[in-house]
């Protein structure tokens, strides 16, 4: 059972894909497809690494890992073509996220998001799953300079809401990201994804907290 008080904090801010949204396979296949394409064999530490790039500095570092002779922006718009359908018609939530976010929304935090997604993927799917409107605003690694290894985009967010990092709690499922957060001073929440199951000893050892499922944090 969670150890964390919701009601400490003003502020929640969450990850999208792999904490709210059900998408690791589809990110898992677009790399496994992208590279097979390219006769590459996907290194573990490569799958793990891309998880915290956006689309623009995840192409740029797989050009360079693999030594392409591509453009980074023909690797976008290929991620992107093949994203892009399945965001907008098949993509889910995880279990008991809806329930979640009407549990913050009725303790007074302000809700928003922290991703290395792109607007034009999200949106469809939030609005689509019904929970669009439960999020104040969303910070992109895109607006600022660092991915989410480093605190930059939780830092933008916490600005945009005129919330302390105090007040605010971060919701992640990866460990680079989750040590982003830290590395700011969030008190910060890791999420299970089955996407990153080999590393649940990590992630709770970098997290203040860790859960396998919202429903442990609605009371």
């Amino acid at each position: 059972m969670s150890k964390t008080n919701i009601n400490k904090f003003s502020c929640a801010i969450l990850d999208l894909d792999g904490t709210l949204l059900d998408s690791t396979d589809l990110w898992h296949s677009i790399d496994l497809e992208f590279l097979g394409r390219r006769g590459i064999e996907p290194p573990a530490d490569y799958l793990e690494d891309i998880k915290t790039f956006n689309f623009e500095n995840g192409a740029k570092y797989t050009v360079k890992r693999f030594g392409l002779k591509e453009d980074y922006r023909d690797l976008m718009k290929e991620w992107f073509d093949m994203a892009v359908h399945a965001y907008a018609n098949t993509i889910e939530l995880k279990p008991h996220v809806k329930e979640f976010l009407e549990y913050l929304k009725k303790s007074g935090l302000t809700i928003c998001a922290a991703t290395s997604s792109d607007e034009s993927l999200y949106d469809a799917c939030l609005k689509r799953n019904g929970i669009h409107h439960y999020f104040k605003n969303f910070t992109m690694t895109k607006e600022v300079e660092q991915d989410k290894g480093e605190p930059d985009v939780y830092l933008l967010a916490a600005e945009k809401n005129r919330a302390k990092v105090s007040d605010c709690i971060v919701f992640e499922d990866i460990i680079s990201a989750a040590k982003g957060a830290k590395k700011g001073g969030f008190y910060t929440v890791g999420v299970f994804d089955k996407g990153s199951k080999d590393a649940i000893g990590r992630l709770k050892e970098v997290c203040d907290d860790y859960i396998h499922d919202f429903e442990e944090l609605i009371r």
